[in-house]
């Protein structure tokens, strides 16, 4: 084949794609997996003790009363999230907020429940019923 047949066959072509424009699918996408990640109850509540100060996995067994296997893979899970860091001291490590923002996040939580009342927790798709546990506040409030 001569070059002159090769480069008929073989042109350059320009790409046209919608990369250009932004994708708001990937930013919400990730916000999705944020909440997602704090969406587990025993996550949050490791959230909410480290957003008091830096503690041991002994110290959140103990505080919070669940296992030790279960701690471990919350707070592992946060870590990987890089929402939790942990600072090694000797044969322990101390794990803490990896990031201020988080502690505003969930500030920000707490009021927008304080403005909506018990229409979260009774919400059909992800209220508290719809997750094993029981309402807290009753139906007619």
């Amino acid at each position: 084949m001569s070059a002159a047949t090769a480069s008929r066959y073989h042109r350059s072509m320009a790409m046209t794609t919608k990369s250009a424009e932004p994708d708001h699918r990937t930013e919400l996408r990730a916000a999705a997996a944020l909440f997602h990640g704090l969406a587990d109850s025993t996550r949050l509540a490791v959230v909410r003790r480290l957003a008091d100060g830096e503690a041991r996995i002994v110290d959140l067994t103990a505080q919070l009363g669940l296992a030790q296997s279960t701690v471990s893979a919350h707070v592992a899970c946060l870590r990987d999230c890089g929402l939790v860091e942990g600072r090694p001291e000797a044969r322990q490590i101390f794990y803490s907020l990896a990031r201020p923002e988080l502690l505003e996040l969930l500030l920000a939580g707490e009021a927008l429940l304080a403005a909506t009342g018990s229409k979260v927790s009774l919400c059909p798709n992800y209220g508290t019923a719809t997750m094993g546990d029981a309402p807290t506040e009753a139906a007619g409030e």
